[in-house]
């Protein structure tokens, strides 16, 4: 049977850290909890746990943290968890089966991770992450002939499930590290920009889309931007230009959505100007446009009940 390392980056987490480590400890041979600077319970209740409590002081990069934790790990294998997850009985179960079944050639294993809140960016019901993985990886020798190294992981999907429960609302944190970071980056990656601008949609303010002007106008001028990353600028950039009142901003970056093959989002942006403006019939059509004849990309609310409620607004009953 292989051993395993929970490793955890954790800050006042005092309400929700207990349960994530009671449906996990049965199944690790060493808790690693790293804290950040929490001022509630989160240490004593750990403590109960783990005598490997560590501090960290925070950098402003979840990866930093994650990489100081791992360093601490000594087992086979590292289990990665945030403490607003746990598993239940079931997959508990599913979790020891799983340990003392697995092969040594499998160096990482992903979990069906199932959000089961409400604020949050994710579009998703369930969702493949990466989980558990090997602390030292073997490299290998492949092919017969012109031999090479082996360089992607052996991954193994389980059928374990994660419950991703979270407390609160993190979006105003996650925004402005993401600010930060697209401030800093001269490119910024393909994942950080897709969820630069899922969380904007989710929850950001006027002040979050103006502070992203710059940072999402730069994708557009920048080569080897895939089609995917060009169409969530320009949802951020007519969002942006549409809540500071700059209409000729605001249309040309909907021409441009238009012209690509229209998203459900910019189509909402053009549903409310109009809405604003007082022109319901003209609003309508793009509401109706959202919710039937367009797909969204950014946040799936954007094709179901936000242009739902605009016709509702403007006197339409949606069917």
């Amino acid at each position: 049977m292989v051993s395993f390392s929970l490793c955890m980056i954790v800050k006042d987490e005092e309400k929700v850290l207990a349960r994530c480590l009671e449906s996990l400890a049965p199944a690790m041979d060493e808790i690693i909890i790293v804290d950040t600077g929490s001022a509630d319970n989160t240490r004593e209740i750990a403590g109960k746990y783990t005598e490997k409590v560590f501090d960290f002081a925070w950098t402003g990069s979840f990866a930093d943290a994650r990489n100081f934790a791992s360093s601490k790990a000594t087992k086979e294998y590292i289990y990665t968890a945030d403490a607003d997850e746990y598993l239940d009985e079931e997959n508990q179960q599913k979790l020891l089966q799983l340990k003392s079944i697995l092969l040594p050639e499998v160096e990482m294993v992903q979990m069906l991770y199932r959000t089961v809140a409400n604020n949050t960016v994710y579009n998703f019901e369930k969702e493949y992450r990466p989980k558990l993985y090997r602390r030292l990886r073997p490299f290998v020798w492949i092919d017969p002939i012109h031999e090479t190294l082996r360089t992607k992981p052996v991954v193994y999907d389980s059928q374990i499930e994660i419950i991703h429960e979270p407390q609160g609302n993190h979006g105003a944190r996650d925004l402005a590290a993401l600010c930060r970071v697209g401030n800093g980056e001269e490119y910024l990656s393909k994942k950080l920009h897709h969820m630069y601008a899922m969380e904007l949609f989710r929850c950001g303010e006027e002040e979050d889309f103006g502070r992203a002007i710059s940072i999402f106008e730069k994708t557009l001028s920048q080569d080897g931007r895939t089609m995917e990353e060009v169409k969530e600028a320009i949802c951020v950039l007519a969002r942006a230009y549409r809540l500071r009142g700059e209409v000729a901003g605001f249309f040309g970056y909907a021409l441009k959505d238009s012209a690509t093959g229209a998203s459900a989002e910019v189509c909402c942006e053009l549903g409310r100007y109009y809405e604003d403006a007082g022109n319901k019939e003209e609003a309508v059509i793009w509401y109706q446009n959202a919710a039937t004849e367009t797909e969204s990309i950014l946040d799936i609310r954007t094709s179901q009940e936000i242009p739902r409620e605009g016709l509702e607004r403007c006197g339409v009953t949606f069917e």
